[in-house]
């Protein structure tokens, strides 16, 4: 007989629609932790909750799975307040001890390193991302965690796709699991079969305070913000576009890429 379901969920919908959802969720959540052979009994993870939509998401279904015995890690949320303008540090905060959930709040102000470095004109994400992951690594070690845990998504990986396509001339997209450079720290990414839509109508639902990004969300003409556009428009031309693509990523052939180092062609010769 399972406990009383994570505080988390107390104010949740009653409707079917949700249940269906939160079940859909937790399934392709699941499909994830399973397919890239995520999860080790006994480990610690640090997942990181940024105050957006997928990292809400992220957060609750691991607790879901933890509460139904398929998750045997234990979980620390963690926010890194990068100092930007407007910030309200007091609703995660608030949040997550509200909900039960054992956290680390760490403040480090990367936002005037970003806004000082960057030259006019340029996209803040790469020094933001860099900063922001150094920061993430040396906290997991100081907790002890073997695992960051992210909330990239389905859609994330394929606008990571399109852009190494278009803009880095190589094929390759977020892997939903990493070793770090050091070989200390998994970088881990449970959502990767979960659609953005669901997070944003589970989010909604729960009425989660989301948290607005105002740095990297303030900037006009983003190279991704571009490939979304490009994907919206295919995925309302033919719905279940993304879905199909997303296959695709999951389905590589080597044999037909022009990669000769994935796949050996010259060993390839007619029988005589």
């Amino acid at each position: 007989m399972l406990d009383s379901q994570p505080a988390l969920f107390n104010d949740m919908p009653s409707s079917g629609a949700f249940a269906k959802l939160r079940k859909r969720i937790i399934r392709e959540t699941r499909e994830a932790l399973e397919a890239y052979g995520m999860v080790r009994r006994g480990a610690r993870w640090l997942v990181c909750v940024s105050g957006g939509k997928d990292s809400y998401t992220l957060l609750a279904a691991l607790l879901d799975l933890q509460w139904r015995g398929l998750l045997p890690v234990e979980i620390l949320a963690c926010n890194l307040d990068q100092g930007q303008p407007g910030f309200d540090a007091s609703i995660l905060p608030d949040f997550l001890t509200r909900i039960g959930v054992a956290h680390r709040i760490e403040r480090r102000d990367t936002y005037s390193i970003v806004t000082e470095k960057v030259p006019e004109g340029r996209t803040f994400c790469a020094l933001c991302s860099r900063l922001r992951r150094g920061n993430l690594y040396r906290i997991a070690r100081e907790e002890g965690c073997e695992a960051v845990v992210l909330g990239h998504h389905r859609d994330d990986m394929l606008e990571t796709f399109f852009l190494n396509l278009f803009h880095g001339g190589k094929l390759a997209t977020m892997p939903p699991k990493l070793l770090n450079d050091e070989g200390d720290l998994l970088v881990l990414r449970p959502l990767a079969h979960v659609a953005e839509a669901d997070c944003a109508r589970f989010a909604a639902a729960m009425n989660f305070p989301i948290i607005p990004c105002d740095l990297c969300g303030s900037q006009e003409g983003l190279q991704r913000a571009q490939i979304k556009r490009l994907l919206d428009e295919w995925e309302a031309r033919s719905p279940g576009r993304r879905q199909v693509m997303f296959r695709a990523l999951r389905n590589a052939n080597p044999s037909h890429l022009l990669d000769s180092g994935l796949f050996d062609f010259s060993a390839l010769t007619p029988e005589r």
